[in-house]
């Protein structure tokens, strides 16, 4: 085969590939919030929404990208892991649970490892000073372990 009838069959194939994609379901919901967390203030409220809830929440934002295979998948498989492992609209954690959550935050939040690196470039929002950061941490170690 030469390198244009190669040329030729990528540039059809790729097309139908993206468009043939966007047909697989991907299951985006937003199941009731059935307990809430308590939040120890409106700070703490704010920056975990600014920084988290669209991951771990029953309240995900949808964006408009959460759409377009192959991204979708990305998108909701992040939020399903998300809400396995701390949902903050299904707040029935035993104390066992919550000691090891407030430990996990402190740790993720701490290292850098949440707000996910790749939630960040089209939620500038979730950027968090160093400061803010800390507010998170402090405050929603005193709201798990409420």
């Amino acid at each position: 085969m030469n390198m244009k009838k190669i040329l030729r069959s990528t540039a059809i194939a790729l097309p139908v590939l993206l468009v043939g994609i966007q047909l697989v379901p991907v299951t985006k919901t937003n199941p009731p919030v059935t307990q809430a967390i308590a939040w120890d203030s409106e700070q703490t409220q704010k920056l975990a929404q600014r920084a988290c809830m669209d991951c771990h929440s029953n309240e995900t934002v949808w964006p408009w990208y959460s759409n377009i295979a192959p991204v979708s998948w990305l998108v909701a498989k992040h939020v399903r892991d998300g809400r396995h492992h701390l949902n903050f609209s299904e707040w029935t954690y035993s104390d066992k649970d919550k000691a090891g959550l407030a430990k996990d935050v402190e740790r993720e939040i701490s290292k850098g490892g949440m707000p996910d690196l790749s939630y960040l470039p089209m939620h500038a929002e979730a950027k968090l000073t160093d400061a803010e950061k800390q507010q998170l941490i402090d405050g929603l170690k005193a709201s798990i372990l409420k």
